[in-house]
């Protein structure tokens, strides 16, 4: 449906991906925010590593009658009448998760990869236990012990990091720990480490000590199910994860477990920890398994590295100092200290040529990088080629030469994410 907004730039028109008609005439004025932020994901490029597009059957599945049923329970054993189709919606996305995945049991229900941490150790922890994860300066997320964070008020966290000169995970380092402290639990998986955890060394190390592995698999899901990362699920007791990123599905979490725990995470996310489902966004993500099943995707999912590794190797000949050397993920962390400046600042004038992407923590200092991700390029149709002249275009706008806004904007143009 072809709308005209104000919001948009001069006499632009987008193609939405759904019939907005509705919306359009009962509240022109949201309707014309959400026109305008396909406009903006239309005329910029997303390189922010923990955003994709949808597919037009996924927001389907988001705007359905579903949207409508309050379902607490689970399937055959709800709070509320009349859950036939939502019980047929949440099995169905069970048992295409279960068979992606290779897993025995699945919770499909989790609002965020947030509540799947939460649930997951509300099952397996009691307040004031230990738990191992990658500090929060090397790539660790804020259910990983941060002390504005749930995880840090009720655990008690110790931190494991990288090597200072090759920035890899220091397995030697972890286990030293894992022996000195006996975790309750240890958790692998970060928001900004661009390269494969060792699953196998790490139910290793948890084994030794009686700790339980929760893989914390949010970033690279998608990579997971299209084959192009290895899978954590037949090492972890608990895998939690999130359903859009490099998966392509609704904003929400999972959590995949063996048949032993499926009782106590079921119990962990509702009633313990979660209300209602949203049934919804179970549909979707069940559209959303079923995608990431066909031969597509996994194609899909190696082009999103191998973009990934393309794109690594042009920053660094820009003058970028990239983490670990590169990537073996769709992640990109980078230092643009080199080009003279911190990571705030690069993001800033990456965002005035119309190239959106994060800021994070840089491993040994206090110092700032940028953090990106190829997920969403790759699902606009672009090649190695735009991501080598990407990496041009990011340089030129961080040391701020001139041109780059108008070659961003021509480079969107071509690869629209809705189109027909």
């Amino acid at each position: 449906m072809p709308v005209t907004t104000a919001a948009a730039a001069p006499s632009a028109t987008v193609t939405l991906p759904q019939d907005f008609g509705a919306l359009l005439r009962e509240d022109p004025e949201i309707a014309d925010v959400l026109v305008g932020e396909l406009a903006r994901q239309s005329e910029t490029l997303q390189l922010t590593a923990a955003e994709n597009f949808t597919s037009p059957a996924v927001l389907a599945a988001l705007g359905s009658p579903l949207a409508n049923k309050y379902a607490e329970g689970y399937p055959g054993a709800r709070h509320h009448g009349g859950c036939e189709q939502a019980d047929a919606a949440e099995r169905i996305a069970i048992r295409r998760a279960t068979a992606l995945f290779g897993a025995e049991h699945a919770n499909v229900q989790p609002h965020s990869g947030s509540s799947a941490v939460l649930a997951a150790y509300a099952a397996l922890l009691r307040p004031g236990d230990t738990v191992l994860a990658m500090g929060l300066p090397y790539g660790g997320h804020l259910t990983h012990g941060s002390p504005a964070n749930f995880s840090g008020r009720w655990f008690e966290f110790i931190g494991y990091g990288v090597d200072s000169e090759s920035g890899l995970i220091d397995y030697d380092q972890v286990r030293a720990l894992a022996r000195t402290h006996r975790p309750k639990a240890i958790v692998s998986g970060s928001i900004s480490y661009p390269r494969h955890p060792d699953h196998e060394l790490f139910r290793e190390i948890c084994d030794e000590v009686g700790a339980y592995l929760i893989a914390d698999s949010a970033h690279p899901m998608g990579l997971i199910a299209g084959g192009a990362a290895p899978n954590p699920v037949p090492y972890a007791d608990v895998v939690c994860a999130t359903t859009h990123k490099v998966l392509r599905g609704p904003r929400g979490g999972m959590i995949l477990c063996g048949a032993e725990l499926a009782e106590r995470i079921d119990r962990a996310v509702f009633p313990f920890t979660q209300g209602g489902a949203q049934m919804h966004t179970v549909a979707a993500k069940a559209v959303a398994f079923g995608e990431a099943a066909a031969p597509a995707f996994a194609a899909y999912a190696h082009h999103v590295v191998n973009h990934a590794r393309v794109l690594a190797a042009g920053l660094e000949a820009e003058g970028f100092d990239v983490t670990t050397g590169g990537t073996d993920t769709h992640l990109i962390v980078a230092d643009p200290a080199p080009l003279g400046v911190d990571g705030p600042t690069a993001r800033t004038r990456l965002a005035a040529a119309g190239i959106v992407l994060d800021t994070c923590a840089l491993p040994y200092g206090d110092a700032r990088g940028i953090r990106l991700g190829t997920a969403a390029v790759t699902t606009q149709g672009m090649d190695d080629k735009d991501m080598a002249r990407l990496a041009v275009l990011m340089g030129s706008a961080v040391r701020e030469e001139g041109g780059v806004a108008e070659e961003v904007r021509e480079m969107a143009a071509q690869h629209p994410p809705y189109s027909g």
